[in-house]
């Protein structure tokens, strides 16, 4: 017998039962909206998820608990403009009134009532990935004093076995 597929009366009650299975903290201010944050490999992370019906879509934001310092924007952006030509998915951006790092996508989900679970589960698993995978290259940058392609070559090196 195949078990069929929860009903969800909201677009982003699937999120919430995602986040909820996995046991981080959330906030759901609004039917259109939930907040959660995170652990990553490096750091928490905070996500952000926005139903637009307009736009039969919905937004997704990660946050990194990382400020860039002014004087530091620019080099950052070459930075952001390197990893994006490397992910596949959604891309990296600077929150300029915070001053903090962001990862980006817009899930367009038209003809359907909302994401599934696996659109879900997939979307953060994905952003995580690269969230971690690149959030050494920032810090090369920010504070390691490497250019932008030096950190990214880092970032991107995988080791084999163990020492």
């Amino acid at each position: 017998m195949r078990l069929s597929s929860p009903r969800w009366d909201k677009p982003l009650d699937v999120v919430e039962h995602v986040v909820s299975a996995n046991e981080w903290l959330f906030d759901r201010p609004s039917d259109e909206e939930i907040a959660a944050q995170v652990p990553g490999r490096w750091c928490d992370y905070n996500l952000y998820f926005r139903w637009n019906d307009y736009a039969t879509a919905m937004q997704f934001t990660l946050t990194f608990d990382t400020r860039v310092p002014a004087n530091k924007i620019k080099v950052i952006s070459e930075l952001l403009a390197l990893v994006n030509d490397r992910v596949w998915i959604g891309h990296f951006t600077i929150w300029r009134e915070e001053k903090t790092l962001i990862y980006r996508h817009v899930l367009p989900l038209r003809g359907s009532d909302g994401p599934t679970i696996e659109q879900s589960e997939d979307l953060v698993n994905h952003a995580i990935s690269e969230c971690d995978r690149f959030y050494p290259a920032v810090h090369f940058v920010l504070w390691g004093g490497k250019s932008p392609g030096e950190a990214v070559d880092a970032a991107m090196l995988e080791t084999q076995g163990e020492a």
